[in-house]
């Protein structure tokens, strides 16, 4: 993993983390509409894409043949008039959950990602072997832990539109 992939995943997970810490419980957890998560849910959310996130590198390092595949433009991630549907494995819980909680959680997969990235031996693989993402088809694996960060930064901004949302509300 190159130091600006690292980079960009240690500042968006400090971006994130900033803008949810000085949240009140009730806050954090409440749905404007129910066709709206709460911020805990949208932050579970991103836990739970960092975990299937590893199981899916795993999985494209287990076949066998090289599969790679063009390189997406990873960044349409970002594009939030652009809705995508959360597969069922990650849809976020509904019950509530403290905010510290949540950082716990978040910092608890990123320590299983970070580790899991350092057993790969043979970096130069993840551009050479492929898997299929929900929302970009078939994706190079160096490409999914790219789509980490993009996706966080573009749930941050979700972030910010609910915290303006429950701001107007009271």
């Amino acid at each position: 993993m190159s130091d600006i992939v690292n980079d960009y995943l240690h500042e968006t997970r400090n971006n994130l983390v900033n803008e949810i810490t000085s949240l009140s419980h009730s806050q954090f957890n409440n749905r404007l509409s129910m066709n709206m998560w709460s911020i805990a849910q949208v932050c579970h959310h991103l836990v739970l894409v960092e975990q299937a996130t590893i199981k899916a590198i795993a999985r494209g390092l287990k076949k066998g043949d090289n599969t790679q595949t063009e390189r997406k433009n990873v960044h349409l991630i970002i594009d939030r008039s652009k809705k995508f549907k959360a597969p069922e494995i990650v849809e976020p819980d509904l019950e509530a959950i403290e905010v510290q909680s949540i950082i716990e959680l978040l910092n608890d997969s990123r320590k299983k990602l970070l580790t899991f990235l350092h057993t790969i031996e043979e970096k130069s693989i993840l551009v050479k072997k492929s898997v299929n993402h929900p929302a970009l088809g078939e994706l190079p694996l160096d490409q999914w832990i790219e789509q980490i960060y993009l996706h966080e930064q573009r749930h941050i901004e979700q972030i910010k539109e609910i915290k303006l949302l429950l701001n107007a509300k009271h």
